[in-house]
């Protein structure tokens, strides 16, 4: 709906991973240098971490795109917890190499495949997703594929992505072997706030935004802070403030719209239950107030704060629903 209301030729807040709205902030940037030094060394391991939605997947599409198709074979396998045979099965089939038979009829296809292609000059790329759900064993079965050599030349380099535990798991001390071979590790954490509006305004231009709707930067600062600067967040945030903006009909986002919509979005993922709040004791006490005492002014404007960002939701609930009933009076008076 929004799209057509502002004029935008795509959906610039997608939660699905897209290499072509990629953002170069100061952490992808720094990731991205990591990734291309690690390949850069032909062998090893590189690793790259981030919390969920922080862009490690949209980073290595990236990566992927840059790199000659003649030149290398990537093959990627999104893992949960998994076994260190099967995960050798998940490779030989993301490699074209049949899985069936035999642990050792596997690992043979697998290392006739990398030979095969360092015959040609064309090297073998993994990418491991979600590698944080795999066993320490599953991670060996990858620390011995590295192992695999033609004419002193390392035929396997692999790129494990996964959720912060991973770096857990990488230190311990069964992994020893394993961290040897790691040739680089960056940790992919939040937009900085400068960088949240930049990377909104990025999106929304990459898909023909010229300045409608104009975003208040008060209301930007608010997407920053109730996303923590990760993408993803950010993503599903702005997507709900555009489609309220467009059923109000607003040419300006603004910082009230984005905390009613952050609201709405909060209480969407806890089943409709708001979060919960101190007792107003407690309350007080965060605001400067101690046992005995009146409760500050601070706490009284928080209040009265909470409960204007209340009523305007109540209001603006109110306006979307009667914009959707005109919108399907107009569908049914079309008919």
């Amino acid at each position: 709906m929004y799209l057509d209301y502002y004029g935008f030729t795509a959906h610039p807040f997608l939660m699905t991973p897209d290499a072509r709205l990629f953002f170069a902030s100061s952490v992808h940037s720094r990731a991205h240098a990591h990734l291309v030094y690690g390949l850069a060394q032909r062998e090893g391991f590189v690793i790259i971490t981030g919390e969920v939605g922080a862009g490690k997947t949209t980073l290595v599409e990236r990566l992927c795109a840059e790199l000659d198709p003649a030149s290398f074979t990537i093959a990627r396998i999104m893992t949960s917890q998994v076994a260190g045979d099967d995960l050798l099965r998940l490779v030989a089939d993301a490699f074209g190499v049949p899985s069936d038979g035999t642990k050792a009829a596997v690992l043979r296809g697998i290392m006739e495949t990398l030979r095969a292609g360092e015959s040609v000059g064309r090297r073998h790329l993994l990418i491991v997703d979600e590698a944080q759900g795999l066993p320490p064993s599953a991670l060996e079965e990858l620390r011995m594929l590295s192992n695999v050599t033609e004419n002193g030349r390392a035929l396997l380099q692999t790129i494990l992505l996964g959720q912060p535990q991973l770096r857990r798991t990488i230190a311990s001390p069964d992994l020893d072997q394993l961290r040897q071979r790691v040739l680089a590790s960056y940790h992919l954490g939040g937009l900085s706030k400068d960088e949240t509006h930049a990377y909104v305004e990025h999106r929304m231009r990459a898909v023909g935004w010229t300045g409608n709707p104009q975003w208040e930067p008060e209301a930007l600062d608010l997407v920053h802070r109730f996303s923590s600067g990760i993408p993803r967040r950010i993503n599903r945030l702005c997507a709900r403030v555009l489609l309220g903006g467009a059923l109000e009909q607003a040419q300006t986002l603004t910082a009230p719209m984005v905390e009613i919509t952050a609201r709405e979005l909060e209480e969407d993922l806890t089943g409709g239950q708001p979060p919960a709040r101190p007792p107003l004791r407690e309350f007080a006490a965060q605001h400067g107030g101690h046992e005995g005492a009146g409760v500050p002014a601070s706490a009284i404007a928080e209040l009265t704060r909470r409960i204007e960002v209340l009523e305007m939701q109540a209001a603006r609930r109110e306006r979307v629903f009667n914009r959707l009933m005109d919108l399907f009076s107009g569908l049914d008076q079309r008919r």
